[in-house]
């Protein structure tokens, strides 16, 4: 019997996996097809494994037809043919990455508790249990691990205001309401090892003395919410959740809630109102949620990425994990390659490589074949970078210095055919629909952005976005100027009449 791994995540889905895996359960021979997760190598998907005694051998990207072809030239024993990637753990794109947070994404079957436990699942959470509160807390400190949903605050910090706040009742919000343009990092790890989120989350309930753990899921995931009920009924029958977690005493549960599709929500307080219930809207702070957040009552709230960093700091120490990265960027981050890049997909690095490396020697240059123009990173309120700004080292304060964000991750690529005044523009519509509408100057200033880029009046519209910067009630409407200031600066040629 042959095993044969066939990825079930979106993107894979969407390229269709669910058929390439019927036509190859189909074939003439004794084949036991297992649906993975991705390794993130979005660009070769659907891809085929095939499980032989040197390892797992890759083939992609694989459609129905190709099938048959496969099995004439003996793919079942890892033999070659022209969509053969040799084996996959030699995959340059996958062997030249830090793979920790990451490191059962494709490996595993999403669902299968065993393979997790296997693989070093639960070693941080059997540690946590023998620790106190304030040692957990003290190990995720020593990481120097901060927030991987863009604002890149330490996580420790924010646990420990937590951890020292009186309460009868504390929580644990999980903000998967990943909405930047070219980010799906958060949705890979879902869909991949969705037991990794929730461990990082149990350990974060011991830490901090929260018994009641909420995922904030975006609505246009829905076979995340799918997988993620499906791994809580796992963890509910083996004992990792409920009243008496593993024996230990310790109480934690888990809970997934579909967002209403706002990009604000994004914003912590923003997404705290929608939990309650409420319309989406931005908070006024303080009260910090460390002090008042759900229900009022003490929060953490800690992106996807964050909280599944924590087990292996748990598994391995603060130490192991603060070996990595450079400066005040400490660990790996998962950094997605889209746009019009040749090789798209996720690349788990230490802090520290640069964005030529990234783009160029994981990405491939651009799909086009034509001379990269503008990379933005960070999502839709990311600064637009230039070639010359490509030397830069991919790292929280660098990027600050630089005038642009990290953000979560997300690099997206065009070439020489974009027109940087209409992505400018886009910046302001992207605001003016997104906007809660809660201050004055996000909401109104967003549209008046839209009307001054297309009357040409640039001036003015340095003056809007010097007020949207500085008097935004949040992110939103603060960082919109990042993008429109950018692309006015290195391209100020497309801002001419034509």
């Amino acid at each position: 019997m042959k095993n044969i791994y066939v990825p079930r995540d979106t993107a894979s889905l969407s390229m269709g996996a669910d058929d390439v895996a019927k036509a190859i359960a189909a074939l003439p021979a004794e084949v036991n097809v297992i649906r993975n997760g991705t390794w993130g190598m979005t660009y070769l998907e659907p891809l085929v494994e095939v499980e032989t005694e040197r390892g797992r051998v890759a083939y992609g990207p694989v459609t129905v037809s190709d099938v048959d072809s496969l099995y004439q030239a003996g793919f079942l024993d890892g033999a070659n043919h022209e969509l053969c990637q040799g084996l996959t753990k030699d995959i340059e794109y996958l062997k030249n990455q830090e793979r920790l947070t990451f490191s059962r994404c494709g490996l595993i079957d999403p669902l299968s508790i065993d393979d997790y436990i296997k693989n070093g699942g639960f070693e941080g959470l059997s540690r946590a249990l023998k620790l106190s509160g304030q040692e957990i807390i003290d190990d995720v400190m020593t990481s120097g691990l901060r927030g991987r949903g863009g604002a890149a605050f330490p996580t420790g910090i924010k646990w420990n205001t937590v951890y020292e706040t009186k309460a009868d009742q504390k929580y644990i919000c999980c903000n998967a309401d990943e909405g930047d343009s070219g980010t799906f990092s958060d949705r890979i790890l879902m869909e991949s090892d969705p037991f990794c989120l929730m461990e990082g989350m149990i350990i974060a309930g011991i830490a901090v003395g929260a018994t009641k753990g909420y995922i904030y899921l975006r609505s246009e995931y829905p076979l995340c919410k799918e997988i993620l009920n499906g791994a809580i009924s796992i963890l509910n029958e083996h004992n990792f959740l409920g009243d008496d977690i593993c024996g230990s005493g310790k109480t934690f549960d888990i809970e997934v809630r579909i967002g209403a599709g706002s990009y604000v929500c994004g914003e912590e307080t923003a997404m705290l109102e929608s939990l309650e219930g409420k319309r989406g809207m931005v908070r006024a702070k303080p009260p910090l949620p460390a002090h008042e957040g759900l229900f009022g009552k003490p929060t953490v709230i800690n992106n996807v990425i964050s909280l599944a960093s924590v087990p292996i700091i748990l598994a391995r120490g603060g130490e192991y994990y603060k070996d990595f990265g450079i400066g005040r960027s400490r660990g790996t981050i998962a950094f997605q390659l889209a746009g019009n890049i040749r090789r798209g997909g996720l690349v788990e690095k230490a802090f520290g490589i640069t964005l030529d490396d990234m783009i160029n020697k994981f990405g491939g240059g651009t799909y086009s074949g034509k001379p990269i123009k503008a990379v933005q990173v960070g999502g839709p309120l990311g600064a637009y970078l230039t070639p010359d700004n490509f030397d830069l080292p991919l790292e929280y304060e660098a990027f600050s210095k630089a005038g642009a964000v990290l953000g979560h991750g997300g690099i997206v690529v065009f070439d020489e055919t974009a027109d940087m005044k209409a992505q400018a523009k886009f910046a302001f519509e992207f605001c003016m629909i997104e906007s809660c509408g809660k201050c004055t100057p996000c909401r109104i200033g967003s549209i008046r952005g839209v009307e001054q880029i297309e009357a040409g009046n640039y001036e003015l519209v340095e003056e809007l976005c010097e007020l949207m910067d500085t008097s935004s009630l949040c992110a939103m409407g603060g960082m919109t100027p990042i993008p429109v200031k950018s692309a006015m600066k290195y391209w100020p040629e497309d801002f001419k009449d034509k």
